[in-house]
Order: structure tokens, then C-alpha cells, then sequence
């Protein structure tokens, strides 16, 4: 278990890896996301942020592979929302329009009272294709912060950072992790507010501007 830690992440498409088949990475994806929640506390969140895929004429979705895997461990969906990455409307062919957020818990539980947009307009900024967008990261990271007494983000997959950089400005602890050398050294130096979004949501940042 990770104490004091709550986990925010995106797992790897199956793009990323050429030597398994679509159904050995679903197999290696809810392996993975099983372990992922496993370490997550019982006062604390997993939010996984995933986007379907279409591949050799059917689709593969990843939140219900996401949800499979939480189920097997005994973790509750608190919640579950829709984030457009094009308006709606749009026709879209190898990736779908929108991505799914959703939010696990094994010991805590939704309160009705603090419910938030369940369709997210729009992703914000990203730093490369498969990247968080930053209001996406906001609304994942103040979750955290407001709901759950943990106050440190551990992104297992971080890629460029993005989650990471925004919870350093909400004033959150960050730790993330990235095989790729080249992604990691973007990691380390990216801060808020990331390209030309600013946050839209008003909040002053709680804590200064860092890195992981």
C-alpha cells in the first residue's frame, strides 16, 4: 500500500506494445490495472484515465477492462466521466471522440452533495497525442485534494508529467514513474501552467509551481 497516496494515471495503449496480441495486452491491461489499484489505499482514489480504441473493425473499451479489474479486487466506481477530445458531433476513426475518467475506491464513498460535471466539454492543453489534458488533469486532481485526506499523486505511467505538474500546483505532493528516458526528462521539467491553458476553473494554486 501507498499511505498518504492517492494514484491518477493512463495506461499504455496496445500500440505501444507491437510483440503482444490484442488479447494478450487486454490480459496484460487488467493485470496491470489490478495491480495499479492494489496500492492504493483504503482512504484513497485510483482514477484511471483511458480512450478507446478501434482496431481490426471492432472496439476495444478500456473502461469496462478498467472496471473488470476493480471489480475482481473489491474497489467501488465512485464515479465515471465522459471527457470530449473533439466536439460533439464529430466522426472519428482510429480513436473514438471522448475518453472515460473514472474514479475507484475500496474504502471511501461518493458524496452526492459534492457532485461534479458527469461530461467534461473538453480535455485541455496536452503536451503529445496520448497526454492528459490539463483540465482533465484539474478536475482528477482537485478530486483528490477535496475528498480523500491523501496528499501525494503517484502516476505509475506519467509519460510527459502533466498530472504530475498540476498537482504540484494545486499544492499536492507528486511522484511519478516512466520507462521512457526521453518522456521522464519532460516529466522532471514540466510545470503549470503547461503550454498556453491556464486553469479554467479560477482556483488559486495552494502550493508553488514544481516539478515531480
Amino acid at each position: 500500500m501507498l499511505a498518504g497516496c492517492s494514484l491518477i494515471t493512463s495506461m499504455p495503449d496496445v500500440s505501444e506494445f507491437p510483440s503482444l496480441s490484442l488479447a494478450e495486452w487486454k490480459e496484460w491491461f487488467v493485470r496491470t490495472a489490478s495491480l495499479v489499484l492494489s496500492r492504493c489505499p483504503d482512504d484513497g482514489v485510483t482514477i484511471f484515465y483511458q480512450t478507446d480504441i478501434k482496431k481490426d473493425g471492432t472496439w476495444v473499451d478500456k473502461g469496462y477492462l478498467v472496471q473488470k479489474a476493480a471489480e475482481q479486487l473489491g474497489h467501488s466506481l465512485l464515479w465515471h466521466k465522459v471527457v470530449c477530445r473533439t466536439p460533439p458531433g464529430s466522426t472519428t476513426f482510429g480513436r473514438p471522440a471522448y475518453s472515460h475518467m473514472l474514479c475507484f475506491s475500496r474504502g471511501l464513498r461518493a458524496d452526492l452533495s459534492k457532485s461534479t460535471a458527469d461530461v467534461l466539454p473538453q480535455a485541455g492543453e496536452v503536451t503529445w497525442t496520448r497526454g492528459m489534458g490539463v483540465q482533465a488533469c484539474l478536475v482528477a486532481c482537485r478530486y483528490v485534494l477535496e475528498n480523500t485526506p491523501t496528499r501525494t499523486i503517484v502516476d505509475p505511467f506519467c509519460g510527459h508529467g502533466s498530472v504530475l505538474a498540476v498537482a504540484n500546483w494545486l499544492g499536492l505532493e507528486a511522484v511519478g514513474v516512466e520507462l521512457s528516458r526521453k518522456r521522464a526528462k519532460k516529466a522532471r521539467a514540466l510545470q503549470m501552467p503547461i503550454g498556453d491553458s491556464e486553469p479554467s476553473e479560477g482556483a488559486e494554486p495552494e502550493g508553488s509551481d514544481g516539478d515531480e
